[in-house]
């Protein structure tokens, strides 16, 4: 049913748009094009920086985007940011991926489409696969390092990325986009654009489809997205009502393969869904897949009142339904609210392979605010914002082997409810103090509510039952910001401190014990920069110290239910320079670097390990250890072309070691890896009534390099006559060995 309805939208929505496309094909009307220099129609809501801001940012602009759009999800249009790590379940950039920005994870980064918040409420992650070819759609990508400007949304934590969306169109225009390539991997996109008609409106609209076999055996994914905005322009106003959404199945790669799997089955092994059949036969579930639906509502108004004052404001709503199934074998029935049952033979079965759904859905909503102050060289900006989550989450057993007994043909068996509200008010602004340096203030407060109720689905041995969950949780948090700016002809230096806090995330509170409830996670960030930017070469260097209080993080520790817990850690930091260059000898070519050198530690950390990874916990203290997924050196290298059409990028990224746990084990080790890319792509103009043709090739992982950038690690403990002996083991996300992908973008 929600598959018709999601067609049916989708459709309707494309007839209205191609006719009014028509419409206005035959009422073209004269664009006032003073209204939008005015208006600045891209900045919706005053969350970015700007050359007095001083933080360390880096914006992706249009036609970059445009050049690496292929069809991957975005965090991989962002590899060469300084700072920035991403990575991917299905190993070819399609699929669930994931981006981490000086070692902080998704978690931790705050992420914005018009200045509304993308992250989920409850986990704090941004789901990608969610919102398909998104980037299609984006007109430019401002990624802000450290605390950042104050931001609306969970998430805030060490990075934020903030992304505008196309401004409506001042013609018509329509546009085709294909891309094809290894995996079976492939894009269709469709745009169209009224331009203005009846002196103030327009209208545009994009409907995407991506798939991928992935690199990963069975990881596909079946990708569906759509984007449609109808938009207000007059002198001093703009009113734009937006829509953007897709529709995921993705099959499971999450679990990752061990490296005796990837020995004996090869690198591209895939342990999920794995089960014996009846006859005693290795099989895989071919319904281990996550699908998810999910569209985005956004009323964005901006309106200049005169030369000084101007306000942007906006209403939203998100709505978000899916489910992932899974098979699951031999499993305690207890656990599932079954009964225990009696086989053919009169044997009483207690654990039995089963198939479980579990659900998530979402409504989310708000109001965001702001009005801004400008003075001569001077601005200030006064801002706030009102978010209300609601989120469902229930579980079904959908079959049972060989059950005996009655069952539901969706039996539920847990079942409970998220609430949060989240409030937040602001005032920003920069003051010349004398002539080229300028002073800047940031302060923020901060108010959650926050609430699960309900049954768990994790089931409580010690009462026989699945563990009621039953938070409710207040933070006020006050997050200020200052620092100077000095900027001169090519010149750039800044320094700041900030003071970030967040909340702890759902997990952290269902899968922890009742009475060791973690404490929200505190930030002071240092940042001192500088930038010299010329028509020949440019270079800077950022220093930053982000020293957190409170930081949750895995320390082996299991909950009474046996769930893997995020402790508080009294003291832990992220120290270090990142530097870029970049030189234009010549017109048609340019050199671009980046590198971060880190330091990245846990003061004091304290290892749990278990027997058999389940009871009596022995402790070690491993002092002063690296932070999982943190590595010390991370360098990004272009070399950019550009010839009377032709463009060519050949770009390598260089990772160091890293460790997937806490505690400094070479057992759980990520190894350091090199990539290299290139780009090729030619653009015909004018040709045979086709605006612009662009021809794209990419070959990515150029030298064939076998890596591996993420993965899992777990450890436990046996008892050997009166010696425990640890053991240890993990697993690898395997990424892509060298494919490539084909583009072809028409432009109308």
């Amino acid at each position: 049913m929600t598959k018709i309805y999601l067609q049916n939208k989708v459709t309707l929505l494309a007839c209205t748009s191609l006719s009014l496309f028509n419409l206005a094909a035959n009422n073209k009307a004269e664009y006032n094009d003073s209204a939008v220099v005015k208006l600045r129609a891209v900045e919706v809501v005053a969350n970015s920086a700007n050359s007095k801001t001083p933080i360390a940012y880096t914006n992706v602009t249009a036609k970059q985007i445009a050049t690496a759009n292929d069809g991957r999800d975005i965090p991989f249009l962002l590899e060469s940011v300084p700072s920035v790590m991403v990575t991917g379940d299905a190993g070819g950039g399609i699929g669930y991926s994931s981006i981490s920005v000086r070692g902080t994870d998704a978690s931790r980064i705050n992420v914005t489409a018009n200045g509304v918040p993308i992250n989920d409420s409850e986990s704090h992650r941004v789901y990608w696969v969610n919102m398909p070819d998104l980037v299609s759609s984006v007109k430019e990508i401002q990624v802000q390092r450290g605390a950042g400007t104050s931001t609306n949304g969970a998430g805030a934590f060490g990075a934020s990325i903030n992304m505008a969306t196309d401004a409506p169109s001042r013609e018509r225009h329509a546009s085709v986009m294909l891309s094809y390539g290894s995996y079976n991997a492939n894009r269709q996109t469709v745009k169209v654009g009224s331009g203005t008609f009846g002196d103030h409106w327009s209208i545009d609209a994009r409907f995407s489809h991506i798939g991928s076999d992935g690199y990963i055996d069975r990881a596909f994914s079946k990708l569906w997205s759509y984007q449609g905005q109808i938009a207000y322009s007059a002198s001093k106003t703009l009113v734009r009502l937006l829509a953007f959404g897709g529709k995921e199945q993705t099959y499971m790669a999450w679990d990752y393969a061990s490296a005796e799997e990837m020995e004996k089955y090869g690198r591209r092994y895939n342990p999920c869904g794995k089960y014996t059949d009846k006859d005693g036969n290795t099989a895989f579930y071919p319904n281990q897949c996550d699908n998810f639906i999910q569209h985005h509502i956004q009323l964005l108004l901006t309106h200049n009142f005169n030369n000084s004052w101007s306000m942007n404001g906006a209403l939203h709503y998100t709505s978000g339904n899916g489910y992932y199934e899974q098979y699951k074998t031999s499993r305690t029935l207890v656990e599932y609210g079954l009964q225990p049952f009696l086989d053919a033979d009169g044997n009483t079965v207690k654990k039995s392979d089963l198939i479980r759904k579990k659900y998530n859905v979402n409504d989310f909503g708000g109001a965001i605010f702001n009005v801004k102050y400008r003075n001569g060289a001077s601005t200030a900006t006064f801002g706030s914002a009102i978010n209300y989550f609601h989120g469902g989450h229930y579980g079904e057993v959908a079959w049972v082997r060989n059950y005996m007994g009655p069952l539901d043909p969706l039996q539920r068996y847990y079942d409970n409810t998220g609430r949060k509200v989240d409030f937040n008010i602001y005032s920003r602004g920069d003051w010349s103090i004398i002539n080229d340096l300028t002073a800047y203030a940031d302060l923020q407060y901060r108010h959650i509510h926050y609430t699960i109720k309900g049954a768990s689905d994790n089931y409580d041995w010690n009462t026989g039952a699945l563990a009621n969950l039953d938070i409710l949780r207040n933070y006020n948090f006050f997050n200020p910001k200052v620092g100077v700016n000095y900027t001169h002809n090519n010149h750039r230096a800044f320094v700041s401190w900030s003071v970030a806090h967040k909340e702890p995330v759902r997990d952290n509170f269902t899968d922890a014990d009742p009475d060791r409830l973690p404490v929200a996670e505190r930030m002071f960030d240092y940042e001192l920069g500088y930038n010299y930017t010329s028509r020949l070469f440019n270079v800077g260097l950022n220093l930053y110290f982000m020293d957190y209080k409170n930081q949750l993080v895995v320390t082996g520790q299991l909950s009474d239910t046996g769930n893997a817990v995020s402790v508080n850690v009294p003291s832990s930091y992220r120290a270090g320079i990142e530097l870029q260059a970049g030189l234009r000898p010549l017109n048609w070519f340019n050199w671009e670097a980046t590198a971060t050198f880190s330091r990245n530690r846990i003061k004091n950390f304290v290892e749990y390990i278990y027997e058999d990874e389940w009871t009596n916990p022995v402790t070690f203290d491993r002092g002063d250890t690296p932070i999982a997924f943190s590595p010390s050196v991370l360098f990004h290298n272009s070399f950019n072309f550009n010839v009377k059409g032709f463009d060519a990028k050949l770009s390598t990224q260089y990772v160091s070691r890293q460790y997937m746990n806490n505690a400094r084990s070479a057992e759980a080790i990520l190894d350091p890896f090199c990539v290299s890319n290139l780009h090729l792509g030619y653009t015909f103009n004018n040709l045979h009534g086709i605006k612009t043709m662009r021809l794209g090739f990419a070959i990515y992982n150029l030298f064939n390099e076998k890596y591996c950038n993420n993965g899992y690690t777990g450890a436990g403990y046996y008892v050997e006559g009166k010696e425990k002996v640890i053991y240890r083991y993990a697993g690898y996300a395997a990424q892509a060995t060298t494919n490539v992908m084909g583009t072809i973008a028409l432009n109308f």
